[in-house]
């Protein structure tokens, strides 16, 4: 993918890292889990769910509908941003479509009763959502203060590896 040049003389970073490799890996990884999720809740996740008493099974529907919620957000977010790079979109239409993502109220939400009984699988992909959409927030955060490092003394270029470091650091 080439780099767009700014007016500013500044890399647009948005269309370097949507054509980076840790950007395909991120959508990679997020559209893998999306499957995955789908195959456990339609297969496996059926017959973990069978044997639930009450009240966990009622905090396995909703974990699921988290889950599945988080990731669908995600998904879109990623897909956003291709598009954007890939000039699918303009500007101003992914900005219209943004307002439709959000990323703030998916998180791990409010302790349920019975969820200390929820299977180990739907539990690792709950964990591995949560670790994703941290990265991911921390990507749309770079992605809208882009450019606003600029005015800093150090390279603009260094600041924005900086944050992808950041970005992809496992905890």
């Amino acid at each position: 993918m080439a780099t767009v040049q700014l007016n500013s003389g500044a890399v647009d970073f948005l269309a370097r890292f949507t054509g980076s490799e840790q950007f395909e890996k991120t959508f990679r990884e997020g559209m893998g889990l999306v499957e995955e999720t789908a195959n456990y809740l339609d297969g496996e996740g059926r017959v973990d769910a069978r044997v639930l008493d009450r009240a966990s099974a009622i905090a396995y529907a909703t974990e699921s509908m988290r889950l599945t919620t988080r990731l669908m957000q995600m998904a879109s977010w990623l897909l956003l941003q291709r598009a954007l790079a890939s000039g699918e979109l303009t500007a101003n239409d992914a900005g219209r479509e943004k307002h439709r993502i959000n990323l703030g109220d998916i998180g791990r939400g409010t302790e349920i009763t019975g969820a200390d009984q929820l299977p180990e699988g739907l539990k690792v992909m709950v964990e591995r959502s949560l670790r994703l959409l941290e990265r991911i927030k921390t990507l749309d955060i770079m992605l809208q203060n882009r450019g606003t490092e600029e005015s800093e003394a150090t390279s603009p270029v260094n600041t924005q590896i900086n944050m992808l470091e950041r970005a992809f650091k496992v905890n």
